[in-house]
This record gives C-alpha cells, sequence and structure tokens, in this order.
C-alpha cells in the first residue's frame, strides 16, 4: 500500500495516498471513517489509473477543525488538493457523506469534472428530524466517545451476509471509528445536518455519472438511488449483490468491475 502524503490548507494538514499513473481517480470516504475503506479499489484500480484517496479534514491522519465542518468545506479542501498536486480535471467517487461532498463539488468545480461516481448516497438532504438527531451525535460523542457513533451505525452499515460471512469488517470499521479524533466526527455530523437538497439539480449534471448501490443497502437504498440515476441525464446503474452501505468494502472485486467497465467507456 502506498505511503501517505501531506499538505497544508491554512495550518491544517490534509493527508492522502496518491498511487499509480494514469486518469486520476479521486476516492472521497464516508462518515466517520477514513482512505482505508478503499483498500480494496486502491490495491487494484491503481494499476491502470492515479488514484488519490485522501483522510477528510477530522478524519484519519489529516488535522482537525473544531465547531462546524459543511459539505462545502470539505469540497473546497478537494479542490485545493487537486491544485496541490497540478490535477486539472479527476473523476470524483464518493460514498455517502462522500458522495454529498461529491455534489457540493459538482455545484462549484463542475469544470474540473471528468465524471461523477456515487456510490450508496442520497441527493436530499436531512429531515428535521434526521439533522436534530444530528445534534444529538455530535452532542453524545464529545460526551461520551466514539462507540457510542460505532455501536449505533455499524448493524447499519452492512448487508446481512456481509456480517454472516465477514464479520472482520465490521471490526475494521469500528477500529477506524475508536481511533477518529471526536471532534472531527461531531463537526463533520453538524456539517451534515446543514448540507443542501441536490434532488432539483440532478438534471443539470452534464459529466458522465455511475451509481454503484449495495441491493441490500438500508440507508441509501436501491430505489433511491434508482431515482437520482434516472433525474441524472444518461446516468448508469449497477447493483451490488450481497452488499449494503459498504459495498465497496463488502464486494470491491464486483465494485472495482463496475468502475473500471465504466471508465474503459467514458
Amino acid at each position: 500500500m502506498a505511503n501517505m502524503k501531506t499538505f497544508s490548507i491554512n495550518g491544517t494538514k490534509i493527508s492522502f495516498v496518491d498511487s499509480g499513473n494514469g486518469t486520476p481517480l479521486l476516492l472521497v470516504h464516508s462518515f466517520p471513517l477514513d482512505h482505508s475503506m478503499w483498500d480494496g479499489q486502491i490495491e487494484a484500480l491503481s494499476a491502470r489509473y492515479r488514484v488519490i484517496a485522501p483522510d477528510l479534514r477530522g478524519f484519519g491522519q489529516s488535522g482537525v477543525s473544531e465547531g462546524v465542518v459543511t459539505m462545502d468545506q470539505f469540497a473546497g479542501d478537494l479542490a485545493d488538493l487537486l491544485v496541490f498536486l497540478g490535477i486539472d480535471k479527476v473523476v470524483l467517487c464518493g460514498l455517502s457523506m462522500g458522495g454529498y461532498i461529491a455534489l457540493e463539488f459538482w455545484r462549484k468545480y463542475a469544470n474540473r469534472l471528468r465524471a461523477l461516481i456515487f456510490c450508496d448516497t442520497r441527493a436530499k438532504n436531512d429531515t428535521p428530524e434526521a439533522a436534530a438527531n444530528r445534534l444529538v451525535v455530535a452532542e453524545k460523542v464529545i460526551r461520551e466517545g466514539s462507540h457510542t457513533v460505532a455501536d449505533a451505525m455499524i448493524p447499519k452499515l452492512f448487508s446481512p451476509i456481509t456480517m454472516q460471512e465477514q464479520p472482520h469488517l465490521a471490526e475494521k470499521i469500528k477500529q477506524v471509528i475508536d481511533r477518529t479524533d471526536l471532534r472531527g466526527i461531531a463537526a463533520a455530523a453538524l456539517g451534515m445536518a446543514q448540507r443542501a437538497d441536490f434532488t432539483a439539480e440532478l438534471a443539470r449534471i452534464r459529466c458522465p455519472t455511475l451509481l454503484i448501490v449495495g441491493e441490500s443497502d438500508a440507508i441509501s437504498p436501491v430505489a433511491e438511488m434508482q431515482a437520482i440515476s434516472k433525474a441524472v441525464p444518461n446516468a448508469e446503474f449497477k447493483t451490488i449483490p450481497q452488499a449494503g452501505h459498504m459495498a465497496p468494502l463488502e464486494q470491491p472485486q464486483a465494485v472495482n468491475a463496475a468502475i473500471e467497465d465504466f471508465l474503459r467507456r467514458m
């Protein structure tokens, strides 16, 4: 696995993997994880593409910003990373919160995109109840620790067959969450509560777009992601068998095949 590299944004360190050569593919992780959720993609896809996988601010080995970190700020960090790397256009792939960030990136930096890949994510914003729960999560994680987030999230992240046949994946995710800075978790949770509703804007996406969803995803269900794919002009849609919300981690070979097929035809 490639070594982590770093650069700084106004004094905040951002760590990232930069592996391989070819078309740049930027992988944006979900909440509250880090770049390691993409290990199966980094290893396989860097044989043909330049794979860049950052730790978003507040996660992994990157620095922390306290308070609220919005999806717009995360997107700005990604744009700054591309400038630092001298990359003009990129294929941006985001899962869950990474998908929310991808939408913000598209809104502000559409000219920097070769293509979009949305994995197990949503276009609409939180309901008032869901947004209020994010605030509860943010307060609780600071008060009681990261296990509160892990205990609540992990049962929802994986398909039943993954939990049965690959229990080590749940343990891997728990370890990542356990070592994540509590302030980073809280800041991103508050940022997600403020995110915009992109449903009405999907029809304006013009770059090649692929949507990937685990067939058992309980957080961003197949039907909801199918609706996104129908709203985005000429979008492609791929369902991953025996996977839940963490399809790239649960079934990396199937996800990699879908991404490679899309990129070859792009």
